[in-house]
């Protein structure tokens, strides 16, 4: 449902038609009069700034993922808050052991074994940033908020919750975490009290900017660490 439409009413004076005085102030009346309809909305932005780290559960091994600045404003307090938020969703490829010298003497433990994943990200297309209307997409539980979009024909997800029990719905393909160090409490919070603010359910809209280096693959250590990075 789109928000409705506060109307900004101000007081100005007019004269009146009727009035056959001539004399100053007489003949002028109170009028109200509709200046402009103001709709209030909420803007998250995802931008291209990579901001730190974040150790993320993807199958039975966690990884390290970069994380990138979101900012969240609405139009009617101008009030702006940052989190983070990744955006790189990843699947297991392969993995590699290189023996070490010592392991045809039995000392296995001086082997390394990478980790190869494919990232397959969601970024715009034919412009440097990509809006999208996330109202009418919103579900919110006690413990996560998301929100879905669909953009170059795939469905994708905006989620805030515990992000190691994150399970990625069959018909999402890619998906954008944010991270508040509270569980998604905070995001969450915050989005409520603007739309409390804002009345009923205000429009949403996100914008995505895209990045200049977008990862292809990312390569992993045994601990999870990143040891190699190849670019599209």
């Amino acid at each position: 449902m789109s928000p409705l439409p506060e109307l900004n009413l101000n007081l100005g004076i007019a004269k009146d038609p009727h009035s056959s005085s001539h004399a100053k102030g007489d003949g002028e009346i109170i009028v109200r009069t509709d200046s402009e309809l103001r709709k209030y909305m909420i803007t998250i932005i995802i931008s291209d700034q990579e901001v730190g780290k974040i150790q993320l559960k993807i199958g039975n091994k966690e990884v390290e993922i970069p994380t990138y600045k979101l900012t969240i404003t609405d139009n009617k307090t101008n009030e702006t808050e940052a989190y983070q938020v990744t955006r790189d969703t990843l699947s297991f490829v392969t993995s590699k052991t290189k023996k070490s010298f010592l392991s045809f003497f039995g000392f296995k433990r001086f082997d390394k074994t990478s980790f190869l994943y494919e990232n397959i990200p969601f970024e715009p297309n034919l412009e440097s940033i990509e809006k999208f209307d996330l109202s009418r997409y919103r579900s919110l539980s006690d413990e996560n908020l998301t929100y879905k979009l669909s953009g170059n024909g795939e469905n994708v997800m905006l989620y805030a919750g515990k992000i190691n029990e994150f399970e990625k719905p069959e018909d999402i393909l890619q998906y954008f975490m944010i991270i508040d160090n509270h569980d998604g409490i905070s995001f969450i919070g915050n989005i409520l009290y603007r739309e409390k603010l804002l009345k009923l359910t205000p429009k949403v809209e996100l914008q995505i900017i895209k990045r200049k280096k977008i990862p292809k693959n990312f390569e992993f250590d045994e601990k999870g660490n990143v040891s190699k990075l190849i670019y599209l």
